[in-house]
């Protein structure tokens, strides 16, 4: 027996901490716990050396001076207030009215604001709680299929899992050890894929079953002009005459590539509010005004969101801050904003404050459990063992990536996605390089995979967040008067199926097209290194003379 342990320890520590944690122990717990015991069972039997231990404190001082982490509390404090700001609410409201007219109108709007919130909230309880108290309730009043509006609702929210500034994202880089804002560059184009996916199934869905989606009816419409009609001409204008302004400020610039689209934006944006300011004053100055209500409207409220997505990924993407400071600005942008809508509070700002402090301690709790488990998991040469079983699939990279991606969506039914960040990739990492795969690629094919994890039936979070507010029992509709069925968990559970294989479809794509991420490179430096010359220029230094003092 004493031999076999011997032998087997890596994997039987391993076996042990999956085995806590589907007891439901505490993950930052369990891993603390199981490396603990381990090590002593290990110094007992000679096969972990007690000096292991003395570098404990200074792995656990080493988390707490992690300026890279300094971003998730950021980040965390932006999103809450956002989402408390009554943000969410108005994007859901006006990108309704836009596209609530035509079949699957709301599905569309739905899949829209999921990736405005993800690219300024970063937090998925965030955008599903706030999609499913204002969306979910017009859904059902207009016909939708229940399945078909709990899942994409579920869906669209944990796109904040993958398009930046996502938490999850931050913890990958740090794990992998690579930049923060190179894994924000390669994950931004599969996020909108992968929003693409949400809205094509929504359309397929509405070719198919037209009952699933209805679009609204005319009367459901609101900004509309003296004459009638809804204004998109106007708003159309409006869009392309910001492109134009923002392409043409740009365009005697050096700047190429995502920097040359990102301040063509940011020119744009600040072109759009210019002249929706300038229709509003002279709409109250002269009643005549040359933009209708609803541009007006959709400049107004999509401009501020836009505005924080160039302070935080912006000033990120080209270089002009790191994730830590892009956090801290979009903290107080978020906070400006808050101020400006008349909609912040010292409440508001407390209960933003607590839940950012409970979410950072579970972070760094975690972090430091992992770094107790993987300190004795190294000791006894788990790292050996892990790398002779992956390296050893055949394949090469494609089956390793294979395996991996497999055993990651396993998981995902059982661990959230900061626990398998945590125990899994310092695991994967090493072994993945090994085999010559971008690290970058890599954390992002893993984090598309880890948005499983949410939409797991019967354990995903995003699943719990909608059921919370999911009516549970037959209500009387406050517009239409009609008592409406309640919505049932089968119905949230099924609803997220197709959605979940659409997730695997887009992994399967990633690991496909690998330059949908790789375009990261574009932006470093082309500058090769190794033809780097540095010529010390030669001084000439006064004789020394370490004589004795002359008598």
């Amino acid at each position: 027996m004493t031999s076999f342990l011997i032998a087997n320890m890596a994997p039987i520590m391993f076996t042990a901490l999956v085995i806590m944690l589907l007891l439901g122990y505490p993950a930052a717990f369990s891993l603390g716990a199981v490396g603990l015991l381990f090590a002593i069972v290990g110094i007992e039997l000679g096969e972990f050396r007690p000096d292991f231990l003395q570098a404990l404190p200074e792995r656990v001082y080493g988390v707490m001076n992690n300026d890279t982490l300094l971003a998730i509390p950021f980040f965390t404090f932006m999103g809450l207030v956002l989402e408390r700001s009554g943000m969410a609410e108005d994007l859901l409201d006006t990108i309704g009215q836009l596209f609530g007219t035509i079949r699957g109108g709301l599905a569309y709007a739905v899949v829209f604001v999921g990736a405005l919130l993800a690219a300024t909230t970063g937090v998925v309880a965030a955008s599903v709680i706030s999609m499913g108290l204002i969306s979910l309730p017009i859904m059902l009043r207009y016909g939708y299929d229940r399945r078909m509006a709990t899942g994409i609702i579920a869906a669209s929210g944990t796109l904040a899992q993958i398009i930046p500034p996502s938490l999850v994202l931050i913890v990958m880089a740090d794990q992998l050890g690579k930049s923060v804002g190179d894994m924000y560059e390669g994950a931004f184009i599969p996020g909108m894929v992968l929003a693409g996916l949400y809205a094509g199934y929504a359309f397929l869905v509405t070719m198919i079953f037209p009952k699933a989606a209805p679009g609204l009816p005319a009367e459901a419409i609101g900004f509309r002009e003296k004459d009638g009609s809804r204004g998109l001409l106007s708003l159309g204008v409006l869009t392309l005459a910001s492109v134009v302004f923002g392409w043409f400020m740009m365009r005697h610039s050096d700047t190429r590539g995502a920097d040359f689209v990102v301040l063509s934006m940011f020119f744009g944006i600040l072109f759009a509010f210019f002249v929706a300011v300038l229709n509003w004053v002279i709409d109250k100055l002269t009643g005549f005004r040359f933009l209708s209500a609803m541009a007006q409207q959709t400049t107004f409220v999509m401009v501020p969101p836009l505005f924080l997505i160039f302070l935080v990924l912006g000033t990120i993407f080209i270089g002009v801050a790191t994730p830590t400071e892009g956090g801290a600005m979009g903290a107080a942008g978020a906070i400006i904003l808050g101020a400006a809508k008349r909609r912040l509070s010292w409440d508001l700002i407390r209960q933003a404050t607590e839940s950012t402090a409970k979410l950072s301690a579970f972070v760094i709790f975690i972090l430091i459990g992992a770094r107790v488990f993987s300190l004795t998991f190294y000791g006894v040469n788990g790292h050996v063992w892990v790398e002779h079983l992956l390296t050893s699939l055949p394949g090469g990279q494609i089956g390793f990536l294979i395996f991996v991606n497999a055993l990651v969506f396993v998981l995902a039914f059982f661990l959230d996605f900061f626990e398998l960040a945590f125990i899994i990739i310092p695991l994967l990492g090493p072994v993945a390089e090994k085999l010559g795969i971008d690290l970058i690629w890599f954390g992002v094919i893993l984090g598309v995979n880890m948005q499983t994890s949410f939409m797991h039936p019967p354990f995903g979070f995003a699943l719990f967040y909608l059921r919370s507010v999911a009516p549970k029992e037959s209500y009387i509709d406050r517009v239409t008067g009609k008592r409406m069925d309640p919505v049932t968990t089968g119905q949230i559970y099924w609803g997220a199926v197709p959605f979940v294989v659409i997730q695997v479809i887009m992994v399967l794509l990633v690991i496909a097209f690998p330059q949908m991420v790789m375009h990261y490179k574009g932006t470093a430096s082309t500058v090769d290194p190794n033809t780097i010359k540095i010529e010390v220029p030669q001084i000439e230094m006064p004789p020394l003379d370490f004589g004795g003092p002359k008598q």
